[in-house]
């Protein structure tokens, strides 16, 4: 598992023959371990995305996840090869991916970032601990690398691979198809994505001061780790109702005190980039009104929902838009849409907003402090399905 790097040569040498299958116990044991090293107190500490990802890793869930792989009308392989390339601005992502595809009995490469910040680091000390104790199979089956903008490598890997997980930007997507794949492989992209969020007035009103505050703590969760830039993390905040002023006020307001205790913040480079932004906006017609409370937290009014932004526009940055319903934002979604987090609302008028969707946008409907959360369903893909292959066997 040691955190490979490579020159210009891009050598490498491929994992060895070691048979995994689905569900492979001495990947389950590693995982499990691993599990351990990033739920210690003093880990989850500095990193509290990692308690998360511990937690998705207990080996509860992972014995689940394989569970759910049985079927009784095929037999279920793992796909072969795997080629990994995350994102550089989420630094646990790998980490899913890469465990889903090993619990699935893979063989696995995955090309850590750069970019990566201390997250990743610490993942990777983790793994060589875990590993220093593991059987050997998991060093011959999993490698973890790094080399910079280098087509020689990225072209062997792709090559190499019977499945190719591309996450990032559009751009970040196409550079890498254009390394062909084998003939019987397949990619499997996460490209550029938006995600929104959904307040009902009525339910807000109705809730305890105690609720409000959670809902609230639970949106900043969501929307403050990884500055705002995660694919899951709101980028506009719809109000849901009649009226809904005195709603904004207090929600902004409990924000920009949850913001402060919690010690979110925001440089003074993020800030002028957020505000530059926000003027950018203004001057399309898209904002009526903005303010600037603290450089934690930017409020716009937006002049029609379809101006919502996809695009990032900075940490702490929130168009607010009121609507009179759920359905009124159905015309406005589309492909492009990932997480759609909310508070308020019944479980009737949630269902009836996500048949009205169709699945023509949103993969994700969760309550606040739930949208950074990673499943194994994502993106409309049910994962570990996505890493297997299957035999249809007809006495």
């Amino acid at each position: 598992m040691i955190q490979y790097r490579f020159g210009a040569e891009g050598d490498l040498t491929a994992p060895s023959d070691d048979r995994l299958t689905v569900g492979d116990p001495r990947v389950i044991d590693f995982l499990a371990k691993l599990a351990r090293k990033l739920l210690a107190p003093a880990v989850a500490r500095r990193h509290p995305e990692l308690g998360s990802l511990g937690f998705f890793l207990r080996p509860a869930e992972l014995n689940r996840t394989v569970g759910h792989l049985q079927r009784d009308d095929a037999l279920v392989f793992p796909r072969g090869n795997v080629f990994h390339i995350p994102p550089a601005n989420v630094d646990t992502i790998f980490v899913y991916s890469w465990a889903l595809s090993a619990l699935a009995g893979n063989h696995n490469v995955v090309r850590i970032s750069e970019r990566s910040a201390t997250a990743a680091d610490t993942i990777l000390t983790a793994l060589n601990e875990v590993l220093a104790d593991a059987d050997p199979v998991i060093g011959r089956t999993q490698r973890m690398i790094t080399y910079g903008r280098d087509d020689k490598v990225t072209a062997a890997l792709s090559h190499w691979a019977d499945l190719r997980v591309i996450w990032g930007g559009d751009s970040a997507v196409e550079a890498i198809r254009k390394h062909p794949l084998r003939p019987s492989a397949r990619d499997l992209t996460f490209p550029d994505r938006t995600s929104w969020a959904a307040l009902s007035a009525a339910g807000w009103r109705a809730a305890e001061p105690a609720q409000r505050r959670d809902a609230v703590l639970g949106f900043t969760n969501d929307s403050y780790w990884f500055d705002q830039a995660a694919c899951s993390s709101p980028r506009t905040v719809f109000l849901v109702g009649e009226d809904t002023g005195d709603v904004r006020e207090e929600f902004i307001e409990l924000l920009l005190q949850v913001v402060d205790q919690r010690g979110w913040e925001i440089d003074a480079a993020m800030a002028v980039e957020k505000r530059v932004n926000a003027y950018g906006l203004a001057a399309t017609g898209a904002v009526s009104s903005m303010a600037f409370p603290a450089n934690s937290v930017t409020a716009m009014s937006l002049s029609a929902v379809p101006d919502a932004p996809r695009r990032w526009i900075g940490a702490g940055a929130f168009p607010f838009a009121e609507v009179g319903s759920l359905l009124e934002l159905v015309p406005a979604m589309n492909r492009q849409d990932q997480t759609f987090s909310h508070f308020g609302f019944s479980r009737d008028e949630l269902r009836e907003f996500a048949l009205a969707l169709g699945g023509r946008g949103v993969d994700r409907i969760v309550p606040f402090g739930s949208a950074l959360t990673f499943g194994s369903l994502w993106d409309g893909y049910d994962l570990p399905r996505e890493f297997t292959r299957l035999t249809t066997l007809v006495e």
